[in-house]
């Protein structure tokens, strides 16, 4: 499927989804994903304006938080790391395939101080690379006072360890996600 369609998808899930409940969203811990669902879970944020806190490692498909949330809707702490790397498909045999379609259209959603960095670190390639402490407070605003924050966690589908992922809004359907206030 191609990547403009995806988007187009994402964008009209948004439009027809429920109303948004109000709750911050926290990403500790996200390895990333298909970029087609992050597409939509930040569209879906976007508009319902839920601030989006970067608390921790985002990586691959959850940095597109920083390229389609307006700045002042998402901002880090200083436990945060953004990870990029070219965009891949799986392979008939089961590899990875770089996906020069995708990684374009990722890399068209970054903000121009991002992709600049990015350009300066190798580019998008099959390795990861990692934005942190002062280049990354350069580029994303700090998280300063306001509402509490959220703990968020994922059960990654099929069952397994809960852990500290991404999360959006409890009470989707089919929702894997999770919030939970903090006392």
């Amino acid at each position: 499927m191609r990547v403009p369609v995806l988007f187009t998808a994402a964008v009209a899930a948004t439009l027809i989804s429920s109303p948004a409940a109000q709750a911050t969203i926290r990403i500790t811990g996200d390895p990333g994903g298909l970029i087609a669902e992050y597409t939509q879970r930040f569209l879906q944020a976007r508009a319902s304006g839920e601030p989006v806190v970067i608390d921790g490692a985002c990586l691959s498909a959850c940095t597109l938080a920083i390229a389609m949330l307006p700045r002042q809707q998402v901002c880090m702490t200083p436990r945060a790391v953004l990870g990029f790397h070219a965009a891949w498909r799986p392979t008939p045999d089961g590899g990875k395939a770089t996906s020069s379609m995708a990684t374009q259209a990722m890399w068209d959603l970054y903000p121009a101080d991002v992709r600049g960095w990015i350009t300066r670190h190798g580019g998008l390639t099959p390795r990861m690379i990692f934005l942190r402490g002062r280049e990354l407070a350069a580029m994303v605003p700090s998280c300063g006072g306001g509402p509490v924050l959220t703990r968020v966690s994922r059960r990654p589908a099929g069952g397994g360890r809960e852990g500290d992922f991404a999360a959006i809004r409890p009470g989707q359907p089919r929702a894997r996600f999770a919030v939970h206030r903090l006392q």
